[in-house]
């Protein structure tokens, strides 16, 4: 196992059957070819772990981010997450791309608190965040699963679909905690008690994990640094609306899906560029220019130029999201 500062245990080379399959289930097609450049910022002296695909940053006490960079090819864990502890639970924050990943994740769980997960909560459908569920069971028992109807359906049903059904992912989501649309549900760890509100704008079907003390939001993919935002089954008017709502004024520790853990200054800069997409769509609508052709002469503002955006079609669906929402408000 690896530990900061060095990190020497590599995984083993992807086969080219598991690369397509990945990148066709993460959208990441336009990756492979492409000389990549890491989103999350080097580790420091919080980092507990360190391995070529991610590491594990210390935010306070028994509390940490897990901040992923799979733009070398690392593909084990993929988005970001994160670990909560209390005195009774142990709360791991998404289930990531693979049961690889997620075991990584468990283990360095226990080496961290002494105990092996007893709740995971997933944020929304989408593979990378739900994929690895079963790395979290043992042979003796299972975490408690924490997931919406919705995203619980979105992953058994497009599983099926692709002919990868994990039966025992699909198990543990059947016999999972259903999380309701309409509050806010609390989990006492034992002196610490995390939230789980249920939210919309990048999914019908987003969580997020808060904790008041310290100021802390896991966003999952709400919020993205580093990299340009994945529109494909987003409502941008209600993204938008969802970021704005859930910033808290006082200093916060923000975990996005995707890059390292947000500044101020960067969730400034990821609303300014949803801002900006808005405002291109809107005059692609109005001029009735298709999607595709306003793509192709979209360009990020300045500020985010060097932000990666993961496939080619990235740009066009977030313009063909605005599309969608604008004709369905006209019809």
């Amino acid at each position: 196992m690896s530990r900061h500062p060095s990190a020497s245990n590599a995984r083993l080379p992807m086969s080219r059957r598991e690369m397509l399959a990945l990148s066709g289930l993460l959208g990441l097609h336009g990756l492979f070819g492409r000389a990549p450049r890491a989103v999350a910022a080097p580790g420091n002296d919080t980092t507990v772990a360190k391995e070529p695909w991610g590491r594990i940053d210390r935010l306070a006490e028994n509390l940490w981010a897990i901040v992923s960079d799979p733009l070398g090819g690392n593909y084990l864990t993929v988005c970001n997450g994160g670990i909560v502890a209390g005195k009774d639970r142990v709360l791991v924050v998404e289930a990531f791309v693979g049961a690889e990943g997620a075991r990584w994740v468990c283990e360095q769980v226990k080496e961290l608190t002494g105990r092996w997960p007893t709740d995971v909560v997933i944020s929304h459908y989408h593979g990378d965040h739900a994929n690895g569920l079963a790395g979290f069971a043992t042979e003796g028992e299972s975490p408690t699963v924490w997931v919406t109807d919705d995203t619980r359906r979105q992953v058994i049903e497009t599983a099926a679909r692709r002919e990868r059904t994990d039966a025992k992912r699909k198990a543990m989501l059947e016999s999972a905690e259903p999380l309701p649309t309409d509050k806010v549900t609390t989990l006492d760890l034992g002196g610490r008690k995390v939230s789980l509100h249920p939210r919309s704008g990048h999914t019908s079907s987003d969580v997020t994990v808060e904790i008041e003390d310290p100021s802390t939001i896991f966003w999952g993919d709400l919020l993205w640094v580093g990299m340009f935002p994945n529109y494909r089954d987003a409502t941008p008017s209600v993204l938008a609306e969802t970021v704005r709502s859930t910033l808290r004024e006082r200093t916060t520790f923000h975990v996005t899906g995707h890059g390292p853990v947000a500044t101020p200054a960067e969730i400034r800069l990821y609303q300014d560029l949803i801002d900006d997409v808005e405002k291109a769509a809107r005059l692609a609508f109005d001029k009735g220019i298709p999607p595709a052709e306003a793509a192709k002469t979209y360009k990020l503002p300045t500020a985010v130029s060097d932000w990666h955006v993961f496939q080619d079609n990235y740009f066009e669906s977030a313009i063909s999201a605005w599309h969608h929402e604008l004709g369905s408000d006209r019809s």
